[in-house]
C-alpha cells in the first residue's frame, strides 16, 4: 500500500472470527492529522498541516514561575487527588471570562474542567449518543469531533457550511426528519474552514433549534482568537437550556497542559460529571493550580491581544500570497480569526496529489477529504498559519504555488 492509500483507507476491518476488539473500533477512523504529522517530522519540511499554536507565544518563564509558587506554597495538596468538577477558583475565573467577553452569567457549578476540549467531545458522546442515534454536524466538520463521536456509532447528518454559517434550510430538514440529539458546530473561526457565523445566521440557527429537543454543542476553542477582538454572541444567549459550550486553554496558554472545560445546564452537568468520574476521576489537578496561579498574576487580556495581532498578520500574509501566487481558479476563505485558511481547488483536482507533490518540495498541507463525513472534499485543503513565522509562510506558499502550477492548474 502506498502512502496515499494508507492515509485515505477506511478503518481496518476486524478479521473474521476475531472477537478480541469491540466492533466499534472498526468503525472509528484514525486521526488523519496525527498520521500525516508523522510524515512531516523532518525539520526541513515547512508544515502547514497541523493545528499547533505558535510556540513563541507560550510564556514558558511565566508558567515555570507559577508552578514554583504553587509547589512551594501548597505542593502537598496540589499533588493530591481532587474533585471531579475541577479547581473551583479556576472554574470561577472561567465564569468571569464569559461575563467579561460575552456578557453571560454562568455559575461556576455549570463548568466542568476536562483534559482539553477533545475530552469534552468524548464526554458529550458518552452522555448523549447511543448506537444509531442521529447527530448533526457541519460540512466540512471538525475532524476531532468526527473521530470522538464515531466511537459511539451515531448516524451523522451533515449540514452545509456557507461563508456566514450553516445552511438553515438544510438544518430544518435534518431536525424535522431525523430529530438529532445535538447539532455540533464551531461558530467562531471554524476548524477546518476558518468561517465565523454571522450574528444573523446565529439567530436563525437558534430559531430553528428553539422548541426542539436538539442541543447545540458550541465548540468555542477559537473564540478568543478573533483578530478584531470583538466577540459575537454565544448560542447560550439564545438557547440557555439547549446550549453546551466547550472551551480550552490550549490556544491561549499551553496545549501541553491539556486543560479544557464544558459549560452545561445543571441536569446535563450531572451526567457529564458521572461520565468523567468513570473515565479519569478528575483532570490534572497540578496543572489546574498552575494555570490559575499564572492567570491570577498575568495580564491575560494583553497576552490574548498579542496572539490576535500575531495570528492576524500571519493570516493576512498567507491570504495575500495565495492571491498573488496561486492561479485564479484556486479560492480561499478569509478568516476573521483562528488558525486556518481553507483552500478550494478546481473540480477534478485531487488534494492528495497536491499533498504528495508538496512533500517532495518539503512543504506539507492537510487534504480536506477527512473533514467530510459523507464523502467529498477531494479538491480542498486546510492550511495552518499559526505555527509558522512570516518567513516560513512566504517560502512555504512559494513552494506550494510551484507545486500547483506544475500540476497544470490554471
Amino acid at each position: 500500500m502506498n502512502q496515499k492509500e494508507s492515509f485515505l483507507s477506511a478503518p481496518a476491518e476486524i478479521p473474521c472470527g476475531n472477537t478480541l476488539f469491540a466492533s466499534r473500533m472498526a468503525k472509528t477512523p484514525k486521526s488523519f492529522i496525527r498520521e500525516i504529522l508523522k510524515v512531516t517530522e523532518d525539520p526541513q519540511i515547512i508544515s502547514f498541516a497541523g493545528g499547533l499554536p505558535s510556540p513563541d507565544l507560550i510564556d514558558v518563564p511565566g508558567i515555570a514561575e507559577a508552578a514554583g509558587r504553587v509547589l512551594a506554597a501548597d505542593g502537598k495538596i496540589a499533588l493530591q487527588y481532587s474533585t471531579t468538577e475541577g479547581y473551583l477558583p479556576l472554574r470561577q475565573f472561567i465564569a468571569d471570562l464569559y461575563k467579561k467577553r460575552l456578557g453571560l452569567d454562568i455559575p461556576a457549578d455549570e463548568i466542568l474542567i476536562a483534559n482539553g476540549s477533545q475530552q469534552c467531545l468524548d464526554l458529550i458522546g458518552k452522555v448523549f449518543i447511543d448506537k444509531d442515534d442521529s447527530i448533526a454536524i457541519e460540512r466540512p466538520g471538525y475532524l476531532g469531533a468526527i473521530q470522538a463521536f464515531s466511537l459511539y456509532e451515531p448516524r451523522f447528518h451533515p449540514v452545509i457550511l456557507h461563508e456566514d454559517g450553516p445552511d438553515t434550510s438544510m438544518l430544518v430538514e435534518v431536525i424535522e426528519k431525523y430529530r438529532p440529539k445535538f447539532f455540533y458546530g464551531v461558530p467562531n473561526s471554524q476548524n477546518p474552514s476558518g468561517i465565523t457565523y454571522s450574528a444573523e445566521r446565529r439567530s436563525e440557527v437558534a430559531a430553528v433549534l428553539a422548541g426542539t429537543r436538539t442541543f447545540f454543542i458550541e465548540d468555542d476553542a477559537y473564540g478568543e482568537l478573533n483578530f478584531s477582538g470583538i466577540s459575537l454572541p454565544s448560542f447560550r444567549k439564545y438557547l440557555p437550556q439547549q446550549t453546551i459550550i466547550t472551551g480550552s486553554f490550549s490556544k491561549i496558554l499551553a496545549p501541553g497542559m491539556r486543560l479544557g472545560w464544558i459549560v452545561a445546564p445543571k441536569e446535563v452537568m450531572e451526567q457529564l460529571v458521572i461520565a468523567k468520574q468513570a473515565s479519569d476521576l478528575h483532570s490534572n489537578y497540578l496543572c489546574q493550580r498552575i494555570a490559575f496561579e499564572y492567570l491570577s498574576h498575568t495580564d491575560i487580556d494583553l497576552h490574548i491581544r498579542t496572539i490576535q495581532s500575531t495570528y492576524g498578520k500571519r493570516c493576512r500574509l498567507m491570504q495575500d500570497l495565495i492571491h498573488e501566487q496561486f492561479p485564479e481558479s484556486v479560492r480561499c476563505t478569509r478568516p476573521e480569526g483562528g488558525m486556518f485558511v481553507w483552500v478550494t481547488l478546481p473540480d477534478g483536482i485531487s488534494s492528495m496529489d497536491i499533498f504528495d507533490a508538496a512533500i517532495r518540495e518539503q512543504v506539507a498541507v492537510l487534504p480536506g477529504r477527512p473533514f467530510f463525513i459523507d464523502g467529498g472534499g477531494d479538491n480542498t485543503l486546510r492550511i495552518n498559519f499559526s505555527n509558522s513565522s512570516e518567513e516560513m509562510i512566504r517560502e512555504g506558499i512559494r513552494r506550494l504555488a510551484r507545486v500547483i502550477r506544475r500540476l497544470g492548474i490554471a
